[in-house]
This record gives C-alpha cells, sequence and structure tokens, in this order.
C-alpha cells in the first residue's frame, strides 16, 4: 500500500510565503515555515527544493479573492504565481482554492493563544516574528480547508459524543 500523496499549501504574497503540508499519513495540515521572497525564480527554485525533499504530488495555492467573490489584484498575483508553478512541475496536481478570510484566522488564532500584536513565537530556539507566524497559519487554515473538502471541519456536539 503506497502512502498517501503529500500536499503543500501555499499563502503567496507580496513579500512572503507561507507554506503548511501533510503529515505522512496525510491526515494533518502542520505549518513549515515562511519563505521570504526574492526573485521568482529563486522563490520557484525554493518551493521545488521542498517539493523534492518531501515527495509532495499535489500544490495548494490560495486565492485571495474579495469578500463578494471577485477577483482582487493580489488574486491576479496569486493566479500567475500558481501558472508558473503549474509551467515549472506539469506532473503535479494543482488547486487554486479561496482564501477569504484565513489571514483574519490565523490573527484570532494567535490571538486566542495569547500571542498579541507584538509577540511572536519560538521554533526551534529561534524567534518567529508574528508576520511569519500569521502566513504559516493561513497556509495550514489553507490546507485544512483543502482537506475537509472546502468545509470547515466540525466536531460533533459534545451531547452527540
Amino acid at each position: 500500500m503506497h502512502p498517501p500523496p503529500r500536499i503543500l499549501a501555499l499563502d503567496v504574497g507580496d513579500r512572503r510565503i507561507g507554506l503548511a503540508v501533510t503529515d505522512p499519513l496525510g491526515l494533518t495540515a502542520q505549518p513549515l515555515f515562511t519563505l521570504h521572497r526574492t526573485t521568482p525564480r529563486a522563490d520557484l527554485k525554493s518551493i521545488a527544493r521542498f517539493i523534492r525533499q518531501h515527495n509532495v504530488e499535489v500544490l495548494v495555492v490560495g486565492n485571495p479573492l474579495h469578500a463578494d467573490g471577485t477577483a482582487s489584484p493580489q488574486a491576479a498575483k496569486a493566479q500567475a504565481f500558481a501558472a508558473d508553478l503549474r509551467e515549472a512541475h506539469p506532473t503535479l496536481t494543482h488547486h487554486l482554492l479561496d482564501e477569504r478570510h484565513t489571514t483574519q484566522q490565523a490573527h484570532a488564532l494567535l490571538d486566542a493563544a495569547g500571542h498579541g500584536p507584538r509577540s511572536a513565537g519560538r521554533s526551534h530556539g529561534k524567534t518567529i516574528d508574528r508576520k511569519d507566524l500569521i502566513d504559516q497559519i493561513a497556509a495550514t487554515i489553507l490546507l485544512e480547508s483543502f482537506l475537509s473538502g472546502g468545509k470547515p471541519a466540525l466536531l460533533p456536539a459534545p451531547d452527540l459524543v
């Protein structure tokens, strides 16, 4: 039996790209890191390295639409980046997924966890900037949405368990 394909989600911004990947069993979304953008070529090369290292077979790119569902200027940029990824990795499965509100959800999650606007997190002994955390969490939320078929993952009501 083959393991499920690894899925990589990208929250693409002008300065940073948040990355999240499925665990080896394909059950959960895990934040990875935030790629600080330099040039389109270097960005694609960094992502290609990760794709190879982790045997990624599916790419999900966030499509930041306006609240009314129309394309935002940032959506056009994300779509162009997704097209570059498709060209660079034609054998992978590609998805463009509505990512409305993922950044707001990421801020709310950090705030609820006690990480106020000025606080940062820690990973492997290093301090992580809040903006980097937001991008990683937004990519994780995007991936969780993809894994649940675009539906929010809900737990059963406590009285039904």
